[in-house]
């Protein structure tokens, strides 16, 4: 296809809906818009408003293509997510919210029929989070639903399908803690043929391959060209290292946004702890990325209780001299602590110094997530803590090679982009100095970590 100079974005985070337009020359956005990813009641269970979703992406793209021009779609979701269809491609239920509860109730049925780590590199985690007990739980519960699904797609192919009417699901999104595929052997694991729906999994492809191109009536709609193409897509951390892999050097990427997500390329070899949220990830190019991961966003906004307070100098140094800190976890059930519940040793006296301690907590949390990984060489933080500086002066004091921060305003945008420039380079990631109070960030770090093992 001819190389598109403006790329539409569907993105799709946990917390907001985005639409993105990126300028494939400078790789950055030239245009944003978003509305939350709101959750609406049952029945029959929580879900996403993927009709105002829609509604929304259809309204936006009509507005870019008329001021900027549209040459490609992209699309970038959260993962532990699926779409069930009928046989009309329509959907046959509501998209059910993974952090629903309902799986729960049929937890010990589905252990017994889900492979191990070993072979699926996806930890047991709770609620819906990992796409095979939703499932398990969705037909389990509701019979007669089973006869009525014919198609199952991952959610980035669920916006594809509405772009172009092809089905598919993305290997990404499938090797994003589901317990569907197995990531060494690049094909699906015993899951779907124990759950009975092998042949309602659409066919799985790598995110980068053209899915079709624009319908006719969503070109007249919008005025974007019929032939327009739309990729396959891909899981959102993955959109955020999609644009280093081609570094022959060891690296790892922190995707940051609701979750905080670590993954590490060329790591060290060690084994990983499922109990503590490392995970093998499935990257764009079908290899499998050890990854470890904690929900920072969710935990940044419970533990900051509404306060835009910005940690300022002198505010983190007081907090260095006190020792004030955070234990994990603000939410507990993940992470690498997560069994460990949220304490505050000593007292954080301002708005400022409660944000300076919750910033290094952040951080460290993240060196943590990094550790259990092995990974090496820079750490290249993207999304919103790519502009929090407590935060990334903790984090390069811990990393040995440092810390490069990502350019972009929306990692995850870019990433989704690049899988139509498949030519262009990788966007710039700056330094980040080395900050001045190094040493005391190290000891600070040190104290944390032997509070934990004391806590244990």
């Amino acid at each position: 296809m001819t190389a598109p100079r403006h790329i539409a974005v569907i993105d799709v985070g946990k917390t907001n809906a985005k639409l993105a337009l990126v300028d494939a020359r400078s790789l950055e956005e030239i245009a944003v818009v978003t509305r939350p990813n709101r959750v609406l009641p049952g029945p029959p269970w929580p879900h996403f408003d993927l009709e105002g979703h829609w509604a929304f992406f259809l309204e936006h793209l009509s507005a870019f293509h008329a001021e900027h021009g549209v040459d490609a779609i992209s699309v970038t979701t959260h993962g532990a997510s699926a779409v069930l269809l009928d046989e009309e491609r329509q959907l046959a239920v509501p998209m059910l919210d993974y952090e629903h509860d309902g799986p729960e109730a049929s937890a010990a049925e589905y252990d017994r029929l889900r492979p191990d780590f070993a072979r699926t590199g996806s930890p047991r985690l709770p609620v819906g989070l990992n796409l095979g007990a939703q499932l398990h739980w969705q037909f389990t519960t509701w019979p007669d639903l089973h006869d009525r699904v014919a198609h199952i797609v991952t959610y980035p192919q669920y916006w594809g399908l509405l772009l172009t009417g092809n089905l598919a699901t993305d290997v990404t999104s499938l090797g994003c803690h589901t317990d569907l595929w197995s990531p060494w052997e690049a094909r699906f694991s015993e899951l779907p043929q124990r759950l009975g729906i092998a042949e309602k999994i659409a066919p799985p492809q790598q995110p980068g391959r053209v899915l079709g191109t624009l319908r006719d009536e969503l070109a007249e709609r919008t005025g974007i060209a019929p032939k327009t193409p739309v990729m396959v897509g891909i899981h959102d951390s993955n959109a955020s290292l999609l644009p280093y892999l081609g570094s022959e050097e060891p690296f790892s990427v922190v995707s940051t946004g609701t979750w905080v997500i670590a993954m590490a390329i060329g790591a060290a070899r060690k084994p990983l702890d499922p109990a503590r949220d490392t995970l093998i990830n499935v990257n764009a190019l079908d290899a499998p990325v050890p990854s470890a991961r904690f929900m920072g966003g969710r935990e940044y906004e419970l533990l900051r209780e509404g306060s835009d307070a910005t940690p300022t100098p002198q505010a983190c140094a007081k907090i260095l001299a006190q020792g004030t800190m955070i234990l994990p976890s603000a939410v507990p059930g993940t992470g690498p602590f997560p069994e460990q519940a949220l304490k505050w040793i000593g007292e954080a006296r301002t708005p400022t110094e409660r944000m300076a301690a919750i910033d290094f907590y952040l951080a460290m949390m993240t060196e943590s997530c990094l550790d259990l990984i092995g990974a090496l060489g820079p750490a290249i933080v993207e999304g919103p803590f790519a502009s929090n500086p407590a935060y990334l002066d903790m984090l390069a004091a811990l990393r040995p090679d440092g810390v490069r921060v990502a350019q972009s305003a929306t990692g995850t945008s870019v990433g989704a982009a690049l899988l139509a420039l498949p030519e262009n380079a990788p966007p710039e990631a700056r330094p980040h100095p080395r900050p001045a109070q190094a040493d005391a960030l190290q000891a600070y770090f040190e104290r944390w970590r032997e509070a934990i093992l004391h806590e244990v």
